[in-house]
């Protein structure tokens, strides 16, 4: 089938994402609403400035099912491509309305504040083993990557914990998770990424269907046994398949980033050190303002013709929400929105989204983060990049914005004999 023609004036977006925060500055400068490409010169519009992004994601003229994206449904958009696995998916994050409505209740009614706040002995315990365990991962030259060994098993044994899911499974599922969110994938990746997913979670729900516990995986299994109407077989395994992938990446980048940004800011990292709870909870949300760990997002599709800043978006487009680009927005968080300062007045930030999609998951990776930042540093106050911060490979993905590995020293170096 013949693609259509992208629009002339359109910008490509990196699939590599090797220059994150300068595209996301370019993106910017070209005004509030840019016609960008999405891998595989895919057209797509996205929202620079925080301010119509913030209205955007709360204007009812827009919905987040894909089923309204006129080039997808039309097969303009082929099979393999790299974002299906954010965009084709059956839960909360593509439902509105009173489907919406539903199937985030179900997640809320376990999901809740206090079942959150309960967890916090059982991730300084995980910290502490993690924090432990880092000088074993020194390779030969003393360095420890910091999101292998400490970023990513804290957050993915906190939500699989939460989730009952089984030993066995979780580390295919983290390949999986690290799949989806790549955007250089190959066709033939992305196809079978797709069928391991629902492969696996099938799996898991068989188990937990036999063997019932206390964790959400059988409650919300307990709920459609309960009432089938309530959430269909597909339903529940899309939302087991967003708390994984959501519950664990965005606190795994986070981790990371906050990490970065205070090795590479020193008197900020000393301001932190120097500080209570309160400290760490504005590092905490200077870097999602920052360096918000889902650089991008496919946001919305116009149920009508819209008019975004003097720009008509036309039905059944694509709309990318930047968080990247609204973060460091000079207009909404000052002249000096490029620059980390956890001692800036802190406005309101989009990283976990907003209106009635704002992320679930939310408290619980400030939790984590809060957590586990201050006890890092504690553990090893002299901790220090092992390589130079512009040697860091960003992660291959205009969805995640991260980088591959945080190669860290622990203590000092010691001098070489002579």
């Amino acid at each position: 089938m013949p693609q259509p023609s992208p629009p002339p004036d359109a910008i490509a977006l990196d699939p590599a994402a090797a220059d994150h925060h300068g595209e996301a500055a370019r993106l910017r400068a070209l005004g509030p609403v840019v016609r960008v490409l999405l891998p595989g010169g895919v057209p797509a519009w996205s929202i620079t400035r925080h301010d119509l992004l913030a209205e955007l994601v709360t204007d009812p003229r827009v919905s987040k099912d894909w089923h309204h994206w006129q080039a997808l449904m039309r097969g303009d958009i082929p099979e393999g491509w790299p974002l299906t696995g954010m965009v084709r998916v059956t839960n909360m994050v593509t439902a509105d309305g009173a489907e919406h409505h539903r199937l985030r209740r179900l997640v809320t009614q376990t999901l809740t504040p206090k079942r959150v706040q309960a967890l916090a002995p059982r991730i300084t315990a995980l910290t502490r083993e993690l924090l432990d365990a880092l000088p074993s991962h020194a390779d030969t030259g003393g360095a420890v990557d910091l999101r292998a060994h400490f970023a990513y098993p804290l957050p993915m044994r906190v939500i699989c914990d939460l989730l009952g899911i089984p030993e066995a499974d979780r580390p295919r599922l983290r390949q999986l998770v690290d799949s989806i969110f790549r955007t250089t994938t190959s066709p033939e990746e992305v196809i079978q990424t797709q069928h391991d997913i629902y492969d696996v979670l099938a799996g898991i729900i068989t188990h937990r269907t036999r063997y019932p516990a206390g964790d959400l995986t059988s409650a919300l299994i307990a709920a459609r046994a309960n009432d089938p109407e309530a959430l269909s077989e597909e339903e529940l395994a899309g939302t087991l398949w967003l708390m994984i992938s959501a519950g664990h990446e965005t606190t795994l980048s986070l981790i990371v980033n906050a990490v970065r940004a205070l090795l590479t800011h020193p008197d900020q990292l000393t301001l932190a050190r120097t500080g209570g709870d309160e400290t760490w909870a504005a590092v905490v949300e200077e870097t999602l303002r920052w360096d918000a760990p889902i650089g991008n997002f496919l946001a919305r599709y116009p149920l009508e013709d819209v008019e975004i800043a003097g720009t008509t978006i036309p039905a059944g487009e694509a709309i990318l929400a930047p968080y990247s680009a609204v973060g460091r927005d000079p207009e909404h968080h000052g002249p000096s929105a490029h620059v980390f300062d956890i001692t800036r007045e802190q406005r309101r930030h989009l990283a976990f989204g907003g209106g009635p999609h704002v992320c679930l998951g939310a408290p619980l990776a400030r939790l984590e983060a809060r957590l586990a930042l201050p006890a890092l540093f504690d553990r090893y106050p002299d901790l220090s990049l092992a390589v130079p911060a512009t040697d860091l490979t960003p992660v291959p993905s205009l969805i995640s914005n991260s980088v591959t590995t945080l190669p860290v020293h622990l203590q000092p170096r010691q001098p070489s004999a002579a």
